[in-house]
């Protein structure tokens, strides 16, 4: 898709590409903030070129605009995600609840796979299942 991004943007050229400039560089810029530890080298390299190749072709100030309105858009969606999260957590506490219990879970799952890889001879004891009823809350 990138590659396809970058092929049109340059047979599009100089004036007609700019109205199309933030939809073209919101998957480069995701792609190039990403945190994803499973995270492929060479698809942000490519990100990286093809940002280049439109810095290039449309000018450094056409670009900078269209690159913070891309930018400032990821950040106000990153918060509206954060501050809804905040709110379901007081508008329904069992939920929050739920996904809290999940997370210490997962937490310490993932510290006992981390002990194990640290040291093969010790086994540590793993639950069952993981199924909702786990997941319950006791009163």
């Amino acid at each position: 898709i990138f590659k396809f991004l970058g092929a049109i943007s340059v047979d599009l050229g100089k004036d007609r590409i700019k109205p199309y400039l933030p939809t073209i560089l919101t998957p480069l810029y995701r792609e190039l903030n990403s945190t994803y530890a499973e995270q492929d080298p060479t698809l942000k390299n490519l990100a990286q070129e093809i940002i280049e190749l439109l810095k290039k072709l449309v000018g450094l100030e056409v670009f900078s605009l269209a690159f913070s309105s891309v930018q400032k858009q990821a950040n106000q969606k990153r918060a509206m995600r954060k501050k809804q999260r905040a709110l379901q957590t007081v508008a329904n506490p069992d939920i929050a609840a739920r996904r809290k219990i999940k997370r210490h879970k997962n937490k310490a799952e993932t510290r006992k796979r981390k002990i194990e890889l640290l040291r093969p001879t010790y086994k540590a004891k793993r639950p069952r299942s993981h199924s909702l009823k786990d997941l319950a809350m006791v009163e």
